[in-house]
């Protein structure tokens, strides 16, 4: 039996990178709300409040991370990893629950346009704009290897783009008296952002059941298993996310001829981390099949 465990962190900046973007939102929070109480702007108080949704996102994003480099213990063999797909899962879903928000306060005000301080609007909103792209930037770097750190990432860099909407239409609606502009624009940055944040909420809530993680084909992997020396069959395949930047896999294998030394499993180990990222691998080695009751997937059809 081989236990092969090779484990991966987030980023070493990761920790400043969410205490600084939690900083520079609750300061811009402060900011758009006093404005917004100050000219009487209803969008900038809703927005407001739309960017203190934002800290909560990016506390349960940290939150989530950190939980994820927890030490397993007597009762939680491992760790708490999977705290980081339940925080990307709730981002998206934090995330979706504002653009459905900000949609029904657009349709509101659609029915009944009203005009908006313009020059205080815009300033604002283009404040918001460098401190949403300035955060996003913090997590660009882990975005691509992590589903919680994408989670952070893309709640920022929406809110670029909703602020960005924000002083268009601002701007618009205060040269040529557009009062319906800024409506309209919000749905179209909801919508955008909806279509965008969807993939994330999909593939969280698809991790959060124990789904084979994006990017490693279940088929592929038997094969490799399958193609190993000496396997004769792949039984009790299971891939799982055991948090969103560390993929688990068992197996029995089928040797009939005996075999399964630690060079054997040395090799299969680093073949499926090598092809497909798998860092923590369990592998059983049996001279007969006794668990074909749950023999996991189908093998690949022949062709």
């Amino acid at each position: 039996m081989s236990a092969g465990h090779t484990h991966r962190h987030a980023p070493a900046n990761v920790n400043a990178a969410f205490g600084i973007g939690i900083a520079l939102n609750l300061a811009f929070v402060a900011v758009e709300a006093f404005y917004g109480w100050k000219v009487g702007s209803l969008a900038l108080l809703a927005d407001a409040g739309h960017n203190l949704s934002d800290v909560i996102g990016l506390v349960l994003a940290w939150g989530g991370a950190l939980a994820g480099r927890l030490r397993p213990d007597a009762r939680h063999t491992y760790g708490f990893k999977r705290a980081s797909i339940l925080a990307a899962f709730l981002n998206a879903l934090l995330l979706l629950v504002a653009m459905g928000s900000l949609a029904w306060e657009a349709v509101h005000r659609l029915q009944s346009p009203q005009p908006v301080a313009g020059v205080t609007i815009m300033v604002v909103a283009g404040i918001g704009i460098v401190v949403n792209a300035a955060t996003a930037l913090l997590f660009m770097r882990g975005r691509e290897k992590d589903l919680n750190i994408r989670g952070a990432f893309l709640h920022m860099a929406a809110d670029a783009l909703v602020s960005a909407g924000v002083v268009v239409a601002g701007g618009l609606a205060l040269w040529f008296g557009w009062t319906w502009l800024d409506p309209v624009v919000s749905l179209i940055i909801a919508a955008v952002i909806v279509w965008g944040t969807w993939s994330l909420f999909r593939q969280s809530l698809h991790l959060l059941f124990d789904g084979v993680p994006e990017g490693v084909d279940l088929h592929a992997v038997h094969s490799l298993l399958q193609g190993l020396p000496g396997v004769a069959q792949v039984h009790d395949l299971h891939v799982w996310a055991m948090g969103t930047n560390e993929t688990a896999l068992t197996a029995h294998l089928v040797m009939p001829a005996g075999g399964g030394d630690d060079t054997f499993l040395q090799h299969a180990t680093d073949e499926l981390h090598a092809h497909f990222e798998i860092r923590h691998v369990t592998l059983q080695v049996v001279r007969e099949a006794f668990c074909e009751g749950c023999a996991g997937p189908a093998p690949p059809a022949a062709h």
